[in-house]
């Protein structure tokens, strides 16, 4: 395949700034062309030290080092794929969405954000890459969400079946730790490619039930996104796991192997790394309303936040209405109307500093300023309630299994399309 001329100036481009002044020292080298954009060898090299420092704390066996890098360079083709569209878009997370999220990672990790600086940088990594690479994956969510959200459809007639489902089985549910390998079938597959599929599927299924590890064959072998990982999915509920895989693994033990799976995508290979049950507990919810203020180019964050304060003490002196304050400044359409009122929810549903923030509140109370990827928030919290299972509960918490299922199976489509439809060339194997 020849290279477009837009192609060949790009390639020149980035080939003349990695020599330094004299033109006679190479710093950097283009591996990979990606439509507009290009992979670095640096970028590869630093993603494969990445995976084995990570094996190296786990105690992980690794594929060759060729089988290592082949997997390093897809899933940073998927990567640039994604940022470029990104930047089509107009997608960007500013530092102080970034600084927050970082927050909420190490408040997660229960240590302060010094702490997670010290642990990553401990571990070889830098901390403003650690900062480029979390700003990268909140791009890419907020890219896969644009992209794949209006190719879910869910009918009633699922929501009602699904509510059936759970009502016969309890609120009990179990769920599994998937391990998944994905042998992969290109868009308009031959027979040929088909069977030469399914023969490496036998042979991995044979390999794994001989005792080799399945951590180290899903890194070398794998075309699913997770094969980085080991091909760890994760704990996942029986409901909220793609169909193919909920059919196959019901009920079925730890250490159970189950494949090759056939789908559009190829043949899978699952392993249940581990089960467990889940408790019947209840769900406190919490009735909510708040005014967003957003920062923009004319509204600084500092004025943003001032403004809130104003607002904040207006309230308390009793000299302002928080429904007319939501109705006339807030900029969260969705409950600007109703003054701001955002119903009854489970307190998780919302971003972590306004969930943080509610469970600080007592009836009434009103919040500090609080920032969130959205923008400023002022929060009262109107009350609490004890949440006992009804029949909108069972029927919203089926929507979200259905939905999740539906996102993870199309975003996997919508990759592959972008991948099929891509200009790739390696320049550098």
């Amino acid at each position: 395949m020849k290279i477009k001329f837009t192609h060949i100036g790009l390639l020149f481009f980035v080939c003349c700034m990695a020599f330094t002044s004299n033109a006679k020292q190479l710093l950097d080298k283009v591996s990979v062309i990606v439509d507009q954009g290009v992979i670095l060898e640096s970028e590869i090299q630093e993603l494969v030290d990445t995976v084995k420092r990570g094996a190296v704390a786990q105690g992980q066996a690794l594929p060759s080092d060729n089988a290592l890098r082949t997997q390093a360079i897809e899933r940073l083709i998927m990567e640039n794929l994604q940022m470029q569209m990104a930047q089509r878009m107009g997608i960007q997370i500013s530092d102080p969405q970034l600084d927050q999220t970082i927050a909420n990672i190490a408040q997660g990790e229960g240590m302060s954000v010094p702490q997670l600086r010290q642990v990553i940088t401990s571990e070889g990594t830098s901390y403003d890459s650690y900062r480029e690479s979390v700003r990268k994956e909140l791009i890419m969510g907020e890219v896969r969400r644009a992209n794949v959200r209006r190719r879910v459809y869910i009918t009633p007639q699922e929501i009602e079946t699904l509510v059936d489902i759970l009502n016969q089985q309890g609120d009990a549910q179990a769920e599994y730790r998937l391990g998944h390998i994905l042998i992969g079938l290109p868009g308009n597959a031959t027979d040929q490619e088909i069977s030469d599929a399914r023969d490496r599927a036998d042979k991995v299924l044979e390999l794994l039930n001989n005792g080799s590890d399945f951590t180290k064959i899903a890194i070398a072998s794998s075309s699913g996104a997770e094969a980085l990982d080991g091909g760890d999915m994760g704990w996942m509920n029986i409901n909220s796991m793609p169909t193919l895989f909920a059919e196959a693994v019901q009920n079925k033990p730890k250490d159970e192997l189950i494949g090759p799976i056939r789908s559009g995508a190829g043949f899978h290979i699952l392993k249940v790394l581990d089960t467990r049950g889940v408790e019947l507990v209840q769900i406190e919810e919490v009735n909510a309303r708040h005014i967003l203020i957003q920062p923009s180019i004319i509204l600084s964050d500092t004025k943003a936040e001032q403004m809130l304060l104003e607002f904040r003490k207006d309230l308390i002196e009793g000299d302002a209405d928080f429904a007319e304050l939501a109705k006339e400044h807030s900029q969260d359409p969705g409950s600007a109307l109703r003054g701001g009122e955002l119903g009854w929810n489970d307190p998780n549903i919302y971003v972590p500093a306004f969930k943080d923030a509610l469970a600080s509140l007592e009836k009434d109370e009103y919040s500090m300023p609080i920032r969130s990827q959205h923008g400023w928030h002022l929060i009262q919290l109107i009350d609490r309630r004890v949440d006992d299972a009804t029949e909108r509960k069972k029927e919203e918490r089926a929507y979200q299994l259905l939905f999740n299922r539906k996102f993870q199976e199309e975003t996997d489509a919508w990759l592959r399309e972008m991948r099929d439809q891509a200009y790739i060339e390696v320049v550098n194997a």
